[in-house]
């Protein structure tokens, strides 16, 4: 094959720009003398990752679909106009690149101008859903498509192909690292963090804007988690960590008991570290949360998203389903049921274990390199597979 030009259209947040960047360096890797090219926003957060990561950024209006009635209904046909024109320009090339090979879309604001941009431009489609539930951009895209992958087997598209999820550079180079000394990784990560590699690690996230829930909750039943023996590293989102901080050390202060194994970061940049020496994580089921935790045999307490369009729980049916993680409703996590299920679970050295090992025997490892075997496919034969 010669060496191809590719398209990657996807952005907004990090579960359509991570997959993206994970492609894009298996891309560079097979094709060094390849041309990536990556439409985006202006404000999203591939702004920022995609031109650090090397890769160029073509940018293109940001066009959200008008919901209700108001000014933007009267913006959106020139502001999509616009968008198309401006994908449909990096795609075919005009500056004098020559015309892509494929255009690769993860969803979201941009990737549904750059599916139609392409279309017109009769360059070949793929599509990559990170959500068991597909959202509006790629159920349009995955209509004309050359190929569709998927993450996970019951997303609802045509013709899908699961591949699971490319995963981040940080997570696949963990992954082999665990594979090849798992005593080890677990060691770097925990001096990474200052904790204690031979005692257990209770990692709880809400995202990077964090949980209220699940903040309140495991903060309220700090006393029963430290009970345990276990360490608690709890990130609670930016901004949400003063607040946290000051509930651990009401409730330790009252029952007497030392907070020290209790810490509580607004933030983990470096989040492999914590998740290299992680026994057990509290955290929502964003599709990125869902395979990285199953693809590194890390057992979970998945708490999803209380609103949106479900698509969160049915992200952690197949793990929940294969006995590697536990599923609660946002409602039902309160600090009582923390104690009754949480603290029990980490004190349970072999049912962790268990579930570790179940939660990677549906993990996919290689999400990034089944991908890139799909686009060249497409790449090689321009006829949907």
């Amino acid at each position: 094959m010669a060496e191809p030009r590719i398209v990657l259209a996807g952005g907004g947040t990090a579960g359509h720009v991570n997959p993206l960047l994970a492609l894009a360096e298996e891309l560079r890797r097979r094709h060094p003398g390849g041309r990536l090219l990556a439409l985006g926003t202006a404000t999203g957060l591939e702004a920022e990752l995609i031109p650090a990561a090397g890769i160029e950024l073509a940018e293109l209006p940001r066009v959200p679909l008008p919901r209700r009635p108001s000014m933007d209904v009267l913006r959106f046909p020139g502001r999509w106009r616009r968008a198309v024109a401006a994908a449909e320009a990096a795609i075919s090339g005009t500056g004098g690149e020559g015309k892509a090979d494929a255009v690769v879309g993860f969803g979201g604001y941009v990737a549904t101008p750059a599916y139609i941009a392409a279309r017109r431009a009769g360059v070949p489609v793929v599509v990559h859903e990170q959500n068991a539930r597909p959202g509006l951009a790629n159920r349009l895209g995955a209509r004309f498509a050359s190929a569709v992958a998927v993450t996970f087997a019951g997303t609802k598209l045509p013709g899908a192909t699961v591949v699971g999820l490319p995963l981040r550079s940080a997570i696949a180079d963990l992954v082999a690292a665990r594979a090849a000394d798992p005593a080890a990784a677990r060691r770097n990560g925990a001096a990474a963090l200052n904790l204690d590699p031979d005692r257990p690690v209770l990692l709880v996230t809400g995202g990077s804007l964090g949980a209220a829930r699940i903040n309140g909750s495991l903060a309220a039943a700090a006393v029963d988690l430290l009970a345990t023996g276990a360490q608690v590293l709890h990130l609670a989102g930016a901004g949400k960590d003063d607040d946290t901080r000051r509930a651990v050390h009401e409730v330790t202060a009252a029952a007497g008991v030392a907070a020290d194994d209790y810490r509580v970061l607004s933030y983990l940049d470096d989040m492999q570290h914590g998740l290299a020496c992680a026994d057990l994580v509290v955290g929502r089921a964003g599709a990125g949360t869902v395979c990285e935790l199953a693809a590194l045999g890390i057992p979970a307490v998945y708490v999803p998203l209380p609103i949106g369009n479900g698509e969160q729980r049915l992200n952690a049916s197949g793990v929940v389903s294969a006995g590697g993680g536990v599923l609660v409703a946002d409602a039902d996590l309160t600090p009582e049921w923390v104690r009754q299920h949480v603290a029990p679970l980490l004190s349970d050295t072999a049912r962790l274990r268990a579930m570790g090992q179940r939660a990677s025997a549906v993990g996919v490892r290689d999400g990034a390199a089944r991908l890139a075997d799909l686009v060249e496919r497409v790449i090689a034969t321009g006829n949907r597979l």
